[in-house]
């Protein structure tokens, strides 16, 4: 139950991502590898048409979105430093 907050609560800090998401990329303490793996992430993810829910069940297809590209956001903010982390208040 904890784990379910804990992600809730990450979905709704989502105004956090982009200032975190342009300093992870432009940062010079992130190695380039984990940066490109992070954007192959990200660009799989629109590029690839496939969903494990159909976006024509409106909600569902929503709701399969948004699963994965928090998913997609976890791992970036794991990949990050830690430093970067605290800053924006990912640190556990």
């Amino acid at each position: 139950m904890r784990r379910m907050w804990r992600r809730i609560r990450f979905i709704l800090n989502v105004r956090q991502f982009l200032p975190f998401l342009w300093e992870f990329f432009t940062s010079a303490s992130v190695p380039v590898r984990t940066k490109l793996v992070s954007l192959l992430l990200v660009l799989v993810y629109f590029w690839l048409p496939f969903d494990a829910v159909p976006d024509f069940l409106v909600l569902f297809g929503i709701v399969d979105d948004a699963a994965v590209l928090t998913f997609i956001l976890q791992r970036i903010v794991k990949l990050a430093p830690p430093d970067m982390k605290r800053k924006y208040g990912f640190a556990e």
